[in-house]
């Protein structure tokens, strides 16, 4: 029998961050049993550790309930906790090499390279009736973008944290938007400081209807800034996430102007 550990991410208490299984030796696992074992543990994603040739260096895939996806952080942060090690380990994914420094009980991703592009009308008014939003909702300071930092997000931000609280979206629609557009998530933002976000993170490609915390989408959403000229300095964004799922959850994300790879920081406990 696999042995799947449980832990929850982007948080100290048990109660909080986004739940991920953790298989640190998924030696003799196929495709197929990859995705029965996340089925069957039905968080949002289990990270699946297989061995590497280098030093501290292993190979993960990801998987959800429904899909496997490219890149995931906050079972990234849980595997990295989860190994109960300290220093920088080397991660290889199906989106490329992401370095871990993990202190045992928190861990720091560096993405891959991250980009963002806009996105197109006939997209945007398309993802404005699923979820429900009219366009005077959205924040006119952000576009609309579909970001990556190891996978694909839709970034979109409200004027309102009240709109970003009442969310009911058409679960069906924005899963064939999201992958007509090769995306895993929609990110959507509200923000509450110049550099305190709250976000929600909608995940329909892989069951889920909402992720409680999503580091791939704080990382893509970090270059997201950058590509729009908001990174004229270093800056460390905080990112709430979770609250409305009563599972809060704390992202804290490094971006610089001189650099396209991103930086997120989280905790992680086990269940």
């Amino acid at each position: 029998m696999t042995d799947v550990l449980r832990y929850t991410a982007f948080t100290t208490d048990p109660a909080g961050g986004n739940p991920a299984g953790v298989v640190l030796d998924a030696t003799g696992l196929d495709d197929a049993g990859m995705l029965a074992i996340a089925a069957e543990v039905g968080y949002s994603e289990t990270a699946f550790v297989l061995p590497h040739d280098e030093p501290d260096a292993f190979h993960v895939r990801y998987y959800s309930p429904e899909v496997e996806v490219p890149f995931c952080g906050h079972a990234t942060v849980a595997t990295a906790v989860a190994m109960n090690r300290t220093g920088t380990l080397a991660f290889h994914t199906r989106a490329g090499r992401v370095a871990v420094d993990t202190d045992g009980r928190t861990a720091t991703l560096t993405s891959v390279p991250t980009s963002s592009t806009p996105v197109r009308p006939e997209d945007l008014d398309r993802a404005l009736d699923v979820l429900r939003w009219e366009r005077d909702d959205l924040d006119p300071r952000y576009p609309a973008h579909w970001a990556f930092g190891g996978a694909r997000h839709l970034v979109l931000a409200v004027k309102t944290r009240e709109r970003l609280a009442h969310l009911d979206y058409d679960f069906d629609g924005l899963r064939d938007l999201l992958t007509r557009n090769d995306a895993v998530t929609a990110h959507l933002v509200h923000q509450r400081e110049e550099d305190v976000f709250d976000a929600r993170d909608p995940f329909p490609v892989g069951g889920v209807v909402e992720d409680a915390a999503t580091g791939a989408a704080a990382l893509a959403f970090g270059g997201y800034l950058r590509t729009l000229g908001l990174v004229p300095r270093p800056r460390t964004l905080t990112i709430h996430q979770g609250v409305d799922l009563g599972r809060p959850s704390l992202l804290s994300v490094d971006v610089r102007p001189d650099r396209d790879q991103v930086r997120v920081t989280g905790a992680a406990v086990p269940l």
